[in-house]
């Protein structure tokens, strides 16, 4: 019998599995098509532990009206999946009140603390350093007013002690060069890391995972069913595996495995679009965020990123790549001197939970079975820390921080 199998070579899932492997383990990685296949691919590359606020917020909702009445704006939903995803959108609003709100903040905070402490002492064990990149994060504003209501957000992170600078156009001229004058005020985050490239780094996991003596396994995942000693993976082509135990890291598709244990969680996808520019397509020094657009543009050892938004739209709708376009055509214009010509676009889904947690921890039908999903746009970000916590889960450890904030439970009733 294989020790343990983890479902998704994803970022969080091949994380997950070498901390295992480190724990002495027997490790087997399933995925449907391969590491690296789904939202490991097309992330913006940062390792955002700064980013402490959740989606779910009252700024949200106070944007999401305008944002939602531009169809290739920061925020969409198609209105082909606009029923279906009501219910989802109500369990979202009640995630926004000032209470709730507070508490993910609490909960982001020490999941962001730990996977930066688990950070570099992974990526030494992994051989990656050499991947890693601190270039921080420049976050631009379109004059005083989106600057004063981005300040309560930054005082929630001097509360937390996280290091940043409130900056002129001078100052972001030093930082980053050639920004149009239309930002007349950005806040520098140094602490906000890279890595080289999201799709290298999540092979050279599975790489390593491999050198380690880990299966990787091509198949589809079908359903679970819990057993005395485990629980049995049944695949769409009608085979089996046995496990003692089995970690769900499956993306945007982990409610899916979940339903067959008998749990409704409500699981949904962001779907992000991005274009990627040849390397000298523009000189970007540091990762930066154009808040009010809801995009990113970042340097990586293969080319330059432009991408984010959201579009919650399933995972059946066809790609909508005029938002990938809509975003190059603004990145052009807020940085002049960026040449938009040879991209490759891109379109992912990001699992995402309504109040912006990840779910970690036991399933309900049986303690054999952990989740490990819905790290929303975190992933890269969260995957060292969630890492510690499943080895930590799957070994009889005592978790690394309280894991009741990230109950997979906690939605009970969502239909």
């Amino acid at each position: 019998m294989t020790t343990v199998v983890v479902i998704g070579a994803g970022v969080v899932g091949l994380s997950a599995a070498l901390a295992l492997q480190a724990r002495g383990l027997t490790v087997t990685v399933i995925d449907r098509s391969g590491p690296a296949a789904g939202a490991s691919a097309g992330n913006a590359g940062a390792f955002a532990f700064t980013d402490i606020l959740p989606l779910a917020s009252p700024g949200i909702l106070r944007k999401a009206p305008r944002w939602l009445l531009d169809p290739l704006g920061p925020l969409s939903v198609p209105p082909a999946y606009a029923l279906q995803i009501a219910p989802w959108m109500f369990r979202f609003w009640r995630a926004c009140s000032p209470r709730a709100v507070a508490a993910s903040t609490t909960a982001q905070t020490a999941l962001m603390d730990l996977s930066k402490a688990e950070l570099e002492p992974f990526l030494a064990a992994t051989g990656t350093a050499h991947m890693l990149a601190k270039r921080g994060n420049l976050q631009v504003y379109e004059g005083p007013d989106e600057f004063r209501a981005s300040l309560p957000g930054w005082q929630a992170r001097t509360d937390h002690g996280i290091e940043f600078q409130h900056m002129t156009p001078g100052e972001m001229a030093d930082v980053q060069p050639g920004l149009a004058p239309r930002f007349t005020h950005g806040t520098f985050t140094p602490g906000w890391y890279s890595i080289a490239d999201p799709k290298l780094y999540t092979e050279a996991l599975a790489t390593r995972f491999r050198a380690n003596g880990g299966t990787l396994r091509i198949a589809d995942a079908a359903a679970i069913t819990p057993t005395d000693t485990g629980a049995t993976l049944a695949f769409t082509d009608g085979t089996t595996l046995d496990a003692c135990r089995i970690v769900v890291a499956a993306g945007a598709f982990s409610h899916r495995l979940a339903r067959t244990l008998g749990e409704k969680i409500p699981l949904e996808t962001e779907r992000g679009y991005n274009t990627t520019l040849p390397a000298d397509a523009f000189d970007i020094r540091t990762q930066i965020t154009f808040g009010g657009h809801g995009f990113v543009v970042s340097r990586l050892s293969t080319g330059i990123r432009v991408g984010g938004a959201v579009e919650l739209g399933g995972l059946s709708l066809p790609p909508n790549y005029k938002r990938a376009d809509s975003m190059l055509r603004k990145a052009q214009t807020f940085l002049p001197g960026l040449n938009p010509q040879g991209g490759t676009q891109w379109m992912g889904f990001r699992p995402s939970l309504p109040d912006s947690l990840p779910a970690i921890g036991r399933a309900k039908a049986t303690p054999n079975v952990i989740y490990a999903f819905g790290h929303g746009h975190l992933g890269l970000t969260q995957s060292a820390g969630t890492a510690r916590l499943i080895a930590d889960l799957v070994t009889g450890a005592t978790p690394a921080l309280d894991l009741s904030p990230f109950s997979p439970q906690r939605f009970q009733g969502f239909a």
